[in-house]
């Protein structure tokens, strides 16, 4: 009699183990461990840098040393309710037809554009200069590296898309 409990101990164990090496299994047949990889070098490394005071927002932006010359633009977003006006001192950043700012010089490696100044208008008489901190303006800006027609002329292509081509083993 020892032996059969002993069995149908047995038994019973195996059959607890045995129910969840479904799952077991299922995770080993599905893992995939994965080596290597492609590292995505664009070329172009910008930063921008804001500083906000007395109801302006100071935009700079610089490119890392490392970086391909670019043209830059940039766009600021606030409430309905203010105007935005932008200023620089060199008169460098031009308004585009989409509402974005150009800088009209090329961007290179190591470099910074001229600031770009983002003013709020339209602000109650009775603000306080405290009341900065609640007006929230939003800055983006894009870079696109600086390409060359065929008769060697610099040019922006704002339109252009990243190319990934196929990898190794996969696709784009």
């Amino acid at each position: 009699m020892k032996k059969i409990n002993g069995l149908l101990a047995a038994a019973a164990v195996m059959l607890v183990l045995s129910a969840a090496i479904g799952s077991a299994w299922g995770y080993f047949t599905t893992f995939v461990e994965v080596r290597g990889g492609h590292t995505l070098k664009l070329g172009s490394r910008t930063e921008i840098d804001e500083e906000f005071s007395d109801w302006t927002k100071r935009v700079s932006i610089s490119s890392k040393p490392d970086s391909v010359p670019v043209y830059i633009r940039a766009k600021a977003f606030c409430g309905s309710e203010y105007q935005l006006t932008y200023s620089d001192k060199n008169k460098k950043w031009t308004e585009g037809e989409d509402g974005y700012y150009y800088y009209s010089d090329i961007l290179y490696g190591g470099q910074t554009a001229d600031e770009l100044l983002v003013k709020i208008e339209n602000i109650p008489a009775d603000a306080d200069v405290k009341d900065s901190d609640n007006f929230n303006v939003v800055v983006i800006y894009e870079s696109t590296p600086v390409l060359y027609d065929k008769d060697g002329q610099p040019y922006a292509d704002w339109d252009a898309e990243l190319e990934t081509g196929n990898v190794e083993g996969g696709s784009n």
